[in-house]
């Protein structure tokens, strides 16, 4: 294996881990509940659990698109959640598993010749592997929330499940 593979294989395993661990959450939350936000405490105006994944799609996609050098597929759309066209829960699961299928082109574009080039981003000028890191950061970020949420309407995060059962 070369470093170049090496490079872009790191990238690729974060890529699968936020695949395993938003995509099979995003499938195990029910269609009704994807309107669902916390009301006690402090949420006020979060984003619904679809809003959450809607938005770590959007996020990917347009840093995979920074990643790549090129124009994201999709624009930021409202509130950084995307397409407003994408609704209901088969669509938002497809949305996020295309913005993984366009992260995983990101990630294999790294190399050791170009993995440290400066690329220009809305928070200045960063490393093409420092936006790439961006991918897995800020997904889980959500997913976080995203777990409170479903834990809030009983669900167990599959990624939560040992071989032995529920924890």
């Amino acid at each position: 294996m070369t470093a170049t593979d090496r490079i872009a294989d790191m990238y690729a395993k974060q890529v699968d881990l936020v695949e395993h661990d938003l995509v099979s959450l995003a499938r195990a939350m029910p269609a009704d509940k994807y309107d669902f936000r916390p009301t006690i405490g402090k949420f006020d105006d979060v984003r619904t659990f679809g809003e959450q994944v809607k938005h770590v799609a959007t996020m990917i996609f347009m840093t995979a698109a920074i990643v790549l050098q090129e124009q994201s597929p999709y624009g930021p759309g409202t509130d950084n959640n995307g397409p407003d066209l994408v609704q209901g829960k088969d669509q938002i699961v497809d949305y996020l598993a295309r913005s993984i299928a366009y992260a995983r082109t990101a990630m294999s574009s790294l190399t050791e010749a170009n993995h440290l080039d400066p690329l220009n981003t809305r928070f200045g000028s960063q490393s093409r592997i420092e936006v790439a890191s961006g991918v897995a950061f800020h997904s889980y970020n959500h997913y976080g929330q995203m777990v409170v949420y479903a834990r809030m309407c009983g669900i167990v995060p599959p990624s939560s499940v040992p071989s032995s059962g529920p924890r």
